[in-house]
């Protein structure tokens, strides 16, 4: 059992890097199509009308392929972020209080500075102070992607805890999506989907260890709880947290199937989620552009406040609270790694969608703008602080 996890683990670690490279080539195509004679093609491949008809009119919905993707592709990926989430909660860095205080720390600290740092560069407007939340996420994929590619000038502990601090954000995102980017509930189709629920709790106590019964009832889920008008993708979430970790006989359903799922999300769902979500047209793009509040407080929370947030909250857990810094890494590397978790590409855009949806265009083209350069300025210094750490482990 130890080695399948360790395999799992290495698996998951190489797969993250492939992927984030993979992510970074669709954003980048992106922004060479939006920005080139292929422009208008772009705008009509991201719109393009998709319909799903159940009976004859019982059931229609009809939406364009960025809204497909957004709110039904990315459903999955949130499935693998609950799977995940289990899992460390259950048998990884989270399970028990001396391996979670660090993290957990790190994380909270990165989610609460980005998001005051925003929040007071737009105080005074409402409209764009509702993207509070989007430089509070980490980017696991960008991130670890680039710790793997730096191979051994960063110890596996650092892998590990960015791994855990990236988990936790996930979680802290899913909450504030479920919590603030939710208007107009349907009481009845909230109802219906806590039957659902219900269903899957009952699937998980009756110890069923096939994952298609509980897919199956996730599905129902989805549809109840887009049409409730909490946003769909916490069916995911919610249907992931059901699948046993163990089957008694030293297998694991839940590992099984997070190992089945990461090569989908990682080459199919996530580049296509950035490939529609990334494009935006830099014709008349400036300075001033980017001084605007939305990408200066973006940008700010993922650069500054990130790095600030998740050192600060570690030195003083690790200074005052019995933490202890990763194995064989020195402060400089920690540092850089804390730099690097201001990569906040996916799910930074998610929230971005999500805080300004309805509101003029002009919006999510500066919500791209700040998420890129934060996103880039965060990666390129967290490189260069752990080339120049001048350690090899």
């Amino acid at each position: 059992m130890l080695k399948f996890v360790h395999r799992t683990f290495n698996q998951f670690i190489n797969s993250q890097s492939l992927s984030g490279v993979v992510l970074a080539l669709a954003a980048v195509l992106a922004l060479i199509v939006s920005n080139s004679p292929w422009s208008e093609a772009y705008s009509r491949f991201v719109q393009w009308p998709g319909e799903l008809r159940v009976g004859h009119d019982w059931l229609v919905l009809s939406k364009s392929l960025l809204h497909w993707v957004n709110d039904l592709w990315m459903a999955v990926f949130f499935f693998l972020v609950g799977l995940e989430i289990k899992r460390e909660m259950l048998d990884g860095e989270l399970a028990s209080r001396s391996q979670a205080l660090l993290p957990i720390g790190a994380a909270l600290g990165g989610m609460a500075l980005p998001a005051l740092i925003y929040m007071g560069i737009n105080a005074g407007d409402a409209v764009a102070l509702r993207g509070w939340a989007i430089p509070a996420a980490t980017d696991i994929a960008f991130a670890l992607g680039i710790l793997v590619l730096l191979g051994s000038r960063v110890p596996v502990s650092l892998k590990v805890f960015l791994t855990a601090v990236a988990i936790i954000d996930d979680l802290g995102a899913i909450l504030i999506i479920a919590v603030f980017y939710t208007e107009g509930l349907s009481l009845s189709a909230l109802m219906a989907a806590g039957l659902g629920v219900l269903v899957l709790a009952a699937l998980n106590r009756a110890k069923v260890m096939a994952i298609g019964p509980y897919v199956a009832v996730g599905l129902v889920i989805w549809l109840c709880v887009y049409k409730s008008g909490i946003h769909a993708t916490l069916a995911g979430v919610i249907t992931a947290l059901a699948i046993p970790l163990s089957d008694g006989r030293g297998g694991s359903p839940l590992r099984r199937a997070e190992h089945a799922l990461h090569p989908w999300v990682a080459f199919a769902v996530l580049p296509m989620f950035a490939f529609v979500n990334a494009g935006v047209s830099l014709q008349g793009v400036t300075v001033a552009t980017l001084l605007q509040t939305v990408p200066l407080g973006i940008a700010a929370g993922l650069l500054l406040g990130k790095v600030m947030g998740v050192f600060g909250a570690s030195w003083l857990l690790i200074r005052f609270a019995g933490a202890r810094l990763p194995a064989e890494a020195s402060w400089h590397q920690f540092f850089g790694v804390c730099l690097v978790c201001g990569v906040g590409f996916t799910m930074s855009l998610f929230i971005g969608a999500l805080a300004f949806e309805g509101r003029a265009d002009d919006y999510q083209t500066q919500v791209k703008l700040g998420v890129l350069c934060g996103s880039l300025l965060s990666g390129v210094l967290g490189t260069v602080m752990l080339l120049r750490s001048g350690r090899s482990n």
